[in-house]
């Protein structure tokens, strides 16, 4: 997924439109230069429809694909190559535009899409030096062949220029910007490691005391020759101590190293139970309802730090903006597995559910609005998809869907 916003695209095609229409009514009515008016001005509603279009594809999804992102940057290129054709071909001062596409393909595009937009640029000025309606500008206007042929290569050699400079800078940001991403995770659960550390050795000495204490009253109690006489009593002694000396050793694994101590349960998990877990790490006084469609037990995933701070997140807003419960469907089929996470609460208001998942978008002004952004990114990453909507009875509704081979069930 790349970072484009199809609302950005939409805005500039609406600069672009604009000034066509204006660069259309001038030359032709204030300029009185002769032009294919009408022609002109059907290509350029036809981008109006586009964008239209564009409107309406972007309330479903803020974010596009790098396919859809390439359709529309090709249609950019090829609506400008019409119009140059209508006005003059490339010696017409407006053809230096046709390389805004290519510098956004290479900004955030895959490098392959990148050249075949610019390789589609480059077709498009070598035909509009032959084949194109002249301008209507007088028998004053000359331009020598040579200049011709210079400004073709010109543009030519721009096109592929602009495209690797722009893709090489673009990627270069990239991976310095996911290098920083990685480190931060690292610094954050290196930090985690710490304190559970810390907090594992305060543990092992505090429950040190009283675990002394324990021993030396079972060693008294067995002792008492009244207690002797009874060798049940004398058993279930025993197996006190026992015990006790168990909790003495895991204490010491504790306090001794306990970095390397490993949690079964974090290597398989059922989605249910990472429910459960996130409900009541957050959860105060709400309550939970899990329903899944399956009939046999609940198959096990691989536990994953993304899947876990995602869900986490999410529930811990549906808590947050519920009344009194929280529903969770988990529904399974062949190819992917949806969890539907519902509350009672007012809903999402009409303003921002086109905007979830964009940073700094918020229900409240309390929050900064990043912790969706960031559930949605780590979910996508995974290769899965959110949606957010609201249901008939306008309770929020937040819908992620992964493909079963991610979560290798």
């Amino acid at each position: 997924m790349n970072t484009i916003l199809l609302g950005n695209l939409i805005k500039i095609r609406w600069i672009a439109i604009f000034g066509q229409f204006l660069a259309v009514f001038f030359v032709y009515n204030i300029v009185n230069i002769q032009i294919p008016f009408f022609e002109t001005l059907t290509i350029i509603l036809l981008s109006v429809a586009v964008n239209f279009f564009s409107y309406f594809e972007e309330r479903k999804n803020k974010s596009i694909t790098n396919i859809k992102a390439f359709s529309f940057l090709l249609f950019d290129t090829l609506q400008l190559g019409f119009l140059l054709f209508l006005t003059g071909g490339i010696v017409n001062p407006f053809s230096i535009l046709i390389l805004a596409p290519v510098i956004t393909s290479a900004s955030y595009l895959p490098a392959l899409m990148t050249v075949i937009l610019s390789t589609i640029s480059i077709v498009i000025i070598i035909i509009l030096n032959f084949y194109f309606i002249p301008l209507e500008i007088g028998s004053d206007f000359y331009l020598p062949k040579i200049y011709t042929f210079g400004l073709v290569a010109s543009l030519i050699i721009t096109v592929i220029f602009i495209a690797i400079y722009a893709y090489l800078f673009a990627s270069s940001s990239r991976k310095i910007s996911n290098a920083l991403s990685v480190s931060k995770l690292q610094i954050l659960n290196q930090k985690k490691i710490t304190e559970v550390g810390s907090l594992s050795a305060a543990a092992a000495h505090e429950l040190g005391t009283p675990l002394n204490t324990i021993f030396l009253v079972l060693n008294d109690l067995l002792k008492e020759e009244k207690l002797n006489k009874d060798k049940n009593i004398v058993k279930d002694i025993i197996l006190l101590k026992s015990q006790a000396e168990r909790c003495k050793e895991i204490l010491q694994r504790f306090s001794k190293n306990p970095l390397k101590l490993k949690d079964n349960f974090l290597e398989k998990v059922k989605i249910t139970d990472l429910i459960k877990i996130n409900f009541e790490k957050f959860n105060k006084s709400k309550k939970l309802k899990i329903k899944n469609n399956l009939i046999n037990e609940e198959p096990e995933i691989i536990f994953k730090d993304e899947m876990m701070y995602a869900l986490g997140n999410i529930i811990q807003n549906a808590i947050i903006y519920s009344i009194e419960f929280v529903n969770a469907e988990i529904n399974y089929n062949k190819k992917n597995v949806n969890i539907i996470i519902t509350d009672d609460g007012m809903g999402f208001s009409k303003d921002i559910i086109d905007k979830l998942g964009e940073p700094y978008i918020s229900k409240n002004s309390q929050g900064m609005g990043l912790g969706i952004f960031i559930a949605k990114n780590l979910i996508e990453n995974m290769g899965g998809s959110m949606k957010f909507y609201n249901s008939k009875e306008e309770n929020a509704i937040v819908e992620i869907i992964y493909d079963n081979s991610i979560l290798s069930i």
